[in-house]
């Protein structure tokens, strides 16, 4: 309550003399997005009353960010807004974690919202802000795969003082989820709620070391959870004329911290993906491997973890021993006069799994992602994605998913 009361009131305190700052306002721009969304999943139940879960919504996604005022010492706000309208709630089908449900009758609420300020201080070439926070960082990810994108409230410091470095430090305090309108602590998937932190403490470097190597190291700690490490790489070496090798490396180590409320955890996440691209084509396969006896840490049960190599649509492959492998194709169809269209299919296996009364579970997923963006003319820069995915595993109910999901960003 104080960090709420604390950031508000900084943020009023600041709002009177900016609006007198010129460049506060001729830096400024509005970005709003409209996205439709519509998912079905199909759980293959011939006979079950309720074996498909779907929705249809429409939703409108605005950021305001401002200029920073002039002097040593810039300051600057932005204001977020999301909104999402139900077309269709798949009534009499199971939640699909699209649009929030009401408790009382069962049914997917008829529209949602969410929004927040951020309070922005800037210093050369470093940046604080305080507010609503929307994180992409290998220790925290913001979850974008539904109509709503997840939000978070906290401080962050980045600094890009360095040509080479960048230095990033955080403290969350809670986070909105996707299909929810409330704010809640942090607490584990597989654990109790009520185990919650409301205190994610994080931070991390990020070097460039070429144009073709970069690396990272972050540390995450959610108080008297866990404690992370992450350690990563990317490179990209030209082959010749239109062929690269790309490749990630990534390794996490999670273990218990402070007063342990989750109780154990002891895993490590072991990932390496190799690819070649020539022209309009990329080929890449993907190994990873989970050690120790607990599955990665999944923090609310849908905050994604796209930094382990085998992160895919639904699914990460992060149960306990398990093994995993991934093979992947992309085409640009620009090569062939078809600028803005895109393929992408992929196949995931995952083997060994340790679960309770289960040694040796496995699972594996198919994927393939067409993509459409307009080039030109007065709709350009809507787009369109068909995305389907194939489940299967030997703990959980199978099933089949389309996604239609169209994008259109305006800027103003």
């Amino acid at each position: 309550m104080f960090r709420n009361r604390f950031a508000g009131a900084l943020l009023s305190s600041a709002l009177m003399p900016l609006c007198a700052q010129a460049d506060l306002i001729d830096d400024s721009r509005l970005d709003t997005t409209l996205r439709n969304f519509y998912m079905l999943r199909d759980y293959r139940q011939d006979n079950a009353p309720q074996s498909q879960a779907g929705s249809w919504s429409q939703a409108v996604l605005a950021r305001f960010s401002s200029g920073f005022t002039e002097g040593t010492l810039g300051v600057g706000v932005d204001f977020t807004g999301f909104y999402a309208l139900k077309l269709d709630g798949g009534a009499g089908t199971s939640n699909d974690s699209n649009l929030p449900y009401d408790r009382t009758t069962g049914e997917p609420v008829n529209d949602f919202s969410r929004g927040g300020a951020t309070l922005k201080l800037r210093y050369s070439k470093t940046t604080l802000k305080v507010g609503l926070l929307e994180p992409r960082l290998p220790v925290i990810f913001q979850d974008d795969v539904r109509v709503l994108p997840q939000t978070f409230q906290g401080v962050m410091l980045e600094s890009k003082e360095s040509d080479r470095f960048k230095f990033t430090a955080a403290q969350l305090w809670n986070t909105s989820t996707r299909a929810s309108s409330d704010r809640e602590s942090f607490y584990l998937a597989t654990r109790p709620a009520s185990q919650d932190s409301n205190k994610l403490n994080l931070g991390g470097v990020d070097a460039q070391w070429t144009p073709g190597l970069s690396t990272s190291y972050y540390f995450a700690q959610l108080e008297d959870i866990y404690d992370q490490h992450y350690v990563g790489a990317n490179f990209k070496q030209p082959l010749g004329e239109n062929t690269a090798l790309l490749g990630t490396l990534s390794y996490f180590h999670n273990e218990e911290s402070g007063q342990a409320l989750s109780g154990r955890i002891d895993n490590r996440a072991y990932g390496a993906r190799l690819g070649v691209k020539h022209g309009s084509h990329t080929l890449s396969a993907t190994y990873q491997r989970m050690l120790g006896e607990d599955m990665f840490p999944m923090l609310l049960g849908n905050t994604p973890q796209p930094y382990l190599v085998n992160w895919v649509t639904n699914g990460g492959f992060f149960w306990a021993q398990e093994r995993s492998y991934q093979l992947r194709y992309d085409y640009d169809f620009a090569s062939l006069g078809l600028p803005g269209l895109t393929l992408m299919t992929r196949y995931t296996k995952g083997t060994d799994i340790a679960r309770p009364g289960m040694s040796d579970g496995h699972e594996y997923e198919r994927d393939t992602d067409i993509g459409y963006t307009i080039q030109n003319g007065p709709l350009k820069t809507l787009s369109f994605l068909v995305r389907t995915s194939t489940v299967r595993s030997s703990y959980s109910s199978d099933y089949d998913e389309v996604r239609f999901i169209t994008s259109y960003p305006l800027a103003f």
